[in-house]
């Protein structure tokens, strides 16, 4: 009695694969995994047209056929016959997506360069016409060498003529010169293939392919990037202003209403200088953050951000990373603690590792607050020319200082404690599309909600802490309040330190709640100048940008922001890199270097500034 036959299907991620296997099988399906792995594998019993029985496996998803991954390596050894105890296919099912030919091609060439019988399968040809994208199987299957049958699986369209190519596959030789084609030349090979197979296509379509030419351009849709970046933390600014005016004249109207309502006394004070000032000092910048988001959430739906990823992956890859690790680090423009968890989906333990460290570099939301008050007060509010406010600039500036330090720290890493090649990285792009006004709003409020709760508990207590360390113990008349409290004596000692670097004692003082979280650092400021003007005759204070313009010179203003651009992040964030690295060896590590570079950048722009006559 004859061998049943092996039949495996291959292809790319989310080619329909699985979609596929799971209509010519049915429920003749077993589920395990690879001896030795924990890769799980899929076989299922299929009867061709001749009623010849096959067995039929789900080879995993790959891009090539050098592993970079566990998947990976478990297709290529399948498909060579080099895995042990597993038999060698008989026949090879190549899935391609239609709507994305040219990317799925590349991978197909190498599959038939080995010079197995194969069938091609050009799978969710509905979705392509849909798009505007109607292909010529013909003209693929010549260039190819081997059958090319249009599917739609979840339709079960194409089935039939899929078995009948199956069981007529036999010995093929592979198309002129795939088995001579380097990586370069069959992504080359890959494009004017699937520009043959191209029937017609809508003018949609064409639309999208020129944007593709443009915004994955190495220094075209470089230069866009950076234009698209400028224009919103431009927005940031300009767009905000009247809400945050709006949050600002209410948050007066709460104080000056305590004020009047609540009889003189301890209570008092803490809810207007304590509560109210330092908290509300904080929620004023809740348009901004906002308006930021808005700008990330629509340029992710709009499926722009794998097209910023994919530009990424170049700069990453010079610094010995792959763009897997772009994901993670664009996270952690929201928030580093996402950002560091999402590095579990880098299979290289270095890349992974110095993904991790760079992290907090990223200028998470929770410094907004800090640079919009320290430019709003120090950065005048003027035009250099083409509609680009200053205040924008500088923001915009900031956001590029945490990057190139990033990639600098990286470059440095990976040549010395966690030096290694970068592994490869290939990702899928999605199609263009209108962002959803109702996922945004919701993505907003997300946003906005786990902001105004912070506010509420973190940045609440440690005020509130604060202003007990400020008030206690009470001066006698004519001494300062700051100058005896607890908290001010605590600021004392670590001015010393930070003196050097053009700090006074309330930046000092605001650098320590800032590790509970980036935006207290605000508050605090509020807090200890809300107390210092209670000892004068004007009970209420000012606002703290004044206060601020008073108290500081532009030099200190600068030196400030660039502590914050390279200061560690919270210590939620330092737990979180303790568990993702199983000790505390790394954020020891990172603590540190991030305090050292912080101490030197602000230093540097403190001394520049005073030599440039600021």
């Amino acid at each position: 009695m004859s061998r049943q036959r092996k039949v495996a299907l291959v292809g790319n991620p989310n080619a329909g694969k699985s979609a596929l296997f799971n209509a010519l099988t049915g429920a003749r399906q077993k589920i395990a995994n690879y001896p030795g792995v924990t890769v799980e594998r899929k076989s299922g019993r299929f009867v061709l047209p001749t009623g010849e029985p096959v067995e039929m496996t789900d080879l995993p998803g790959a891009y090539g056929l050098d592993p970079t991954s566990p998947d990976e390596e478990v297709t290529s050894k399948v498909i060579r016959g080099a895995f042990e105890g597993e038999a060698i296919p008989d026949v090879l099912v190549i899935v391609l997506d239609a709507s994305n030919l040219e990317q799925h091609l590349v991978f197909a060439q190498e599959v038939l360069a080995l010079g197995k019988p194969s069938v091609v399968a050009l799978n969710m040809v509905d979705l392509a016409e849909r798009d505007g994208l109607v292909l010529d199987a013909a003209v693929l299957a010549e260039e190819l060498g081997v059958p090319v049958i249009p599917t739609v699986a979840v339709r079960r369209r194409g089935l039939a003529e899929l078995g009948e190519a199956i069981a007529a596959a036999g010995t093929r030789h592979p198309g002129p010169g795939l088995t001579d084609l380097g990586p370069t030349e069959r992504r080359v090979a890959a494009h004017a293939m699937a520009h043959a197979a191209i029937l017609s296509e809508s003018r949609q379509h064409r639309l999208h392919a020129s944007l593709d030419r443009l915004l994955l351009h190495p220094w075209a849709g470089f230069a866009v990037m950076l234009a698209i970046l400028f224009v919103v933390f431009q927005a940031v600014f300009a767009w905000a202003t009247p809400f945050a005016d709006g949050i600002e004249a209410t948050i007066g109207a709460l104080h000056d209403g305590a004020q009047a309502i609540l009889p003189e006394s301890m209570l008092r004070d803490l809810i207007t200088e304590g509560v109210i000032a330092g908290v509300g000092s904080v929620l004023v910048f809740l348009p901004q953050i906002v308006i930021l988001f808005a700008f990330i959430l629509a340029l992710e739906a709009s499926g722009y951000m794998a097209r910023a990823a994919f530009l990424m992956d170049r700069l990453m890859a010079f610094v010995g990373l792959s763009g897997r690790s772009f994901i993670p680090l664009l996270s952690s423009f929201a928030c580093a603690i996402p950002g560091i968890m999402a590095t579990r989906s880098i299979s290289d333990p270095k890349d992974r590792l110095t993904t991790i460290l760079i992290a907090p570099m990223m200028t998470c939301s929770a410094r907004l607050p800090v640079y919009t008050v320290i430019i709003g007060a120090f950065i005048p509010n003027t035009d250099v020319g083409l509609g680009i406010g200053l205040q924008g600039l500088v923001l915009f500036a900031l956001f590029l200082a945490g990057i190139v330090g990033a990639i600098l720290v990286a470059l440095i890493l990976r040549r010395s404690m966690t030096k290694g090649a970068a592994s490869g990285f290939i990702m899928e792009m999605p199609k263009y599309q209108m962002p959803r006004l109702k996922d945004m709003a919701i993505g907003l409020w997300q946003r906005a909600w786990i902001f105004l709760r912070r506010a509420g508990t973190i940045i609440f207590m440690v005020t509130v802490v604060l202003w007990l360390l400020l008030n206690f113990p009470k001066a006698a008349p004519g001494e300062s309040q700051v100058d005896v409290s607890i908290a001010g004596r605590i600021a004392d000692g670590l001015a010393v330190v930070v003196k050097p670097i053009g700090f006074n004692r309330d930046m000092a003082l605001a650098l320590i709640p800032a590790m509970a979280a980036r935006e207290v650092a605000v508050s605090s400021l509020a807090t200890t100048y809300a107390v210092d003007a209670g000892d004068g005759e004007d009970e209420q204070a000012a606002e703290l940008g004044d206060q601020l313009k008073a108290r500081w010179t532009l030099p200190m203003a600068l030196a400030f922001l660039a502590w914050f651009v390279f200061a560690p992040q919270c210590m939620s964030t330092i737990a979180v890199t303790r568990r993702e690295t199983n000790g505390w060896k790394w954020p020891a590590f990172m603590l540190g270097y991030l305090f050292a570079l912080a101490y030197l950048a602000a230093g540097a722009t403190y001394w520049i500034a005073v030599a440039a006559g600021l």
